[in-house]
């Protein structure tokens, strides 16, 4: 009797507990040059880093890192820049910074082994970022050892019509990146491993391609390629789940990687101000 007793509170204990709180994010700011070079914006502006360029009153950074600290549980957020000094006075208390290393993929693998999994990342020139697309992109990556934000051809050209994006097209969707990434699990360090290898190569599409495998890339030469094949081969490749996880928001794939891009960016901004 007494034994029953127990195994009914050890019962009652697992119905009445609390669920355990999801682990919190840290989010990593890419704000860094491509290889350390000076961006062509930031030195047409007179700035040492595109992330400084003023958008609304305020740097191009403020705007993603008020983003970051109004989503839901992102518990901590670092700047990844090569010179952490080029960003005093501009960054809130509480937020860190770290040294970039070569290339947003080996910065992502610093981060990850400074700070662990999970582990969200987006970059300083996409100061369009909001918090429900953050949440939608979280949402929609659950369970995924790694994943990526993007946004269908169709919701870009509804939300930003004239806007020129390039769009990866394959045989079921055409879509854009929205310089969101999620690494989810420590598995996830293989698959940016894996991004590592190919940016070398992002000059040199076929060789992209190429590290994929020859039947991915002959799939992609001809169309036939869809979005789970292609996350199958990211898995079989690197033994993490990975998602592609679309965001309803076709502005969510808008950066500043261009000066017509910063007009349209502060166009969007009055307009939504107004």
């Amino acid at each position: 009797m007494r034994r029953a007793a127990r195994e009914n509170t050890r019962e009652a204990l697992r119905v009445t507990a609390p669920p355990r709180a999801a682990e919190p994010l840290t989010a990593l700011v890419l704000a860094g040059s491509r290889a350390g070079a000076a961006d062509p914006m930031a030195v047409a502006a007179g700035l040492s880093h595109k992330a400084l360029i003023p958008i609304a009153g305020r740097p191009m950074i403020s705007h993603v890192i008020d983003t970051l600290l109004a989503t839901p549980g992102v518990g901590r957020v670092v700047v990844c820049i090569e010179t952490p000094e080029a960003l005093t006075g501009v960054l809130p208390p509480g937020v860190e910074t770290m040294t970039a290393a070569a290339g947003p993929s080996a910065s992502v693998l610093s981060a990850l082994a400074a700070y662990g999994a999970p582990l969200l990342v987006t970059t300083a020139d996409n100061p369009l970022l909001r918090p429900a697309w953050v949440q939608a992109f979280l949402d929609g990556a659950a369970g995924a050892d790694v994943a990526a934000g993007v946004a269908g051809e169709a919701a870009v050209m509804r939300d930003v019509p004239g806007t020129k994006r390039t769009f990866i097209r394959l045989s079921d969707a055409a879509f854009s990146g929205c310089n969101l990434f999620l690494f989810r699990t420590p598995g996830a360090a293989r698959a940016a491993a894996l991004w590592r290898r190919i940016e070398r190569e992002r000059k040199h599409p076929l060789r992209m391609g190429w590290l994929l495998g020859p039947g991915v890339l002959l799939r992609v030469l001809t169309r036939r390629l869809t979005v789970r094949a292609l996350c199958e081969r990211i898995g079989r490749l690197t033994g993490a789940e990975a998602r592609l996880v679309f965001i309803p928001d076709g502005r969510a794939a808008v950066d500043v990687d261009k000066p017509a891009d910063l007009e349209l960016v502060k166009a969007l901004m009055a307009a939504e101000a107004a």
